[in-house]
């Protein structure tokens, strides 16, 4: 399996418009945060988990040219914002692109994309073809690839992360149950948000995914959905255990 960081920043990126902090003006290529998204490529095929804004660039600079499936933890925009752009792989691949994602979070896709569902369809619209994702705790098979669903609560609304083998992937948490936190561990490598040093609403500050990942141990840890509050990469990587690193967009990591 090889997972390559699409995106690693928060819903506003990094640096952040109008913002001169040390974080957002930093020449470090590992400040350079574009939204948060993941390419995990296993068995022969070809996933993303998540098309946020930037999804064209972030595809264009991995030289993604085959995708066989697009998967959503939730509906919020800075996750959802560039489904459009799946349609070049309909004209390369000539086929819908399975979308797989909770009934909630395809109704919310349905009213975005009014004209992508729509029965008299615009000529060169997506084409998707709706997975729903009916259960939070059995696995389901994204083009023969075994998920498991891992859920989790982004403040008062339920999101997904996936377990795809030994690799986890939890974005936007800021609660995991204890059962959750069962069906991730004995993974090899678990993905986990940090927002920032100070305590949030909806996301995991850098301490409280930290105090997560000791106790679920994997062989590595990597933070994202990190902001330009959290510091440096460079410095703040410095301070953490040995087997928890920052990701960073263009990361590969080879399981």
């Amino acid at each position: 399996m090889q997972v390559t960081f699409l995106g690693t920043g928060t819903s506003q990126g990094v640096p952040m418009i109008g913002c001169h902090c040390p974080v957002c003006t930093s020449v470090d290529y590992r400040d350079k945060r574009l939204r948060v998204s993941v390419h995990v490529q296993t068995q022969g095929k070809s996933l993303i988990i998540d098309s946020g804004p930037d999804f064209r660039q972030q595809v264009l600079r991995a030289r993604i040219d085959h995708l066989d499936a697009l998967v959503f933890t939730h509906e919020h925009k800075d996750h959802t914002a560039g489904m459009d752009d799946i349609r070049a792989y309909n004209f390369k691949q000539q086929q819908d692109m399975p979308v797989y994602a909770e009934p909630r979070v395809l109704e919310q896709l349905k009213r975005e994309y009014a004209y992508i569902f729509a029965e008299h369809k615009y000529p060169g619209v997506p084409k998707v073809q709706t997975m729903p994702i009916v259960s939070d705790t059995e696995s389901f098979l994204v083009e023969g690839v075994e998920v498991h669903p891992i859920r989790a609560m982004h403040y008062k609304l339920p999101v997904l992360g996936y377990r795809i083998g030994n690799f986890t992937y939890i974005t936007d948490a800021n609660y995991l149950s204890e059962e959750s936190l069962e069906r991730v561990r004995g993974s090899e490598v678990i993905v986990l948000n940090a927002l920032r040093h100070e305590p949030h609403i909806s996301h995991f500050s850098l301490q409280e995914a930290v105090d997560i990942l000791t106790d679920l141990a994997p062989r590595v840890g990597y933070l994202t959905h990190i902001g330009h509050q959290l510091g440096k990469h460079r410095e703040v990587e410095a301070t953490l255990p040995s087997f928890i690193r920052l990701a960073y967009d263009g990361l590969q990591v080879e399981l």
